[in-house]
């Protein structure tokens, strides 16, 4: 099975089985991992916020302006790692990600 490896709130560290054709806020939401997801996944809020190493960054597809408007607005905007999780539809060429859940504004 695909994994995502995931650096939570606290800093500790593990590796989760992901399900393809999710997003990974669904699969970080429903291993209980640090993302509220208020919003469903609608990209209106930015409760998913997620770093995605550097690694990876540039695998994923860009953002869209909402997405890219969200997490600009947070505190702990990062240029090139920041992401909402429910916008990152999560593919076999993904198996090994590798993120950190952004501390909760």
């Amino acid at each position: 099975m695909p994994t995502i490896h995931v650096t939570d709130r606290s800093g500790a560290k593990q590796t989760i089985d992901g399900k393809v054709g999710q997003t990974v806020m669904e699969i970080l939401r429903d291993k209980n991992i640090d993302v509220e997801a208020i919003c469903g996944g609608c990209c209106s809020c930015a409760t998913c916020h997620v770093f995605v190493d550097d690694a990876w960054a540039a695998k994923l597809p860009a953002r869209s302006e909402d997405e890219q408007e969200l997490v600009e607005e947070t505190e702990s905007y990062k240029a090139a790692n920041s992401r909402l999780s429910c916008q990152i539809k999560f593919t076999p060429q993904l198996d090994g990600l590798s993120l950190t859940v952004a501390l909760s504004e």
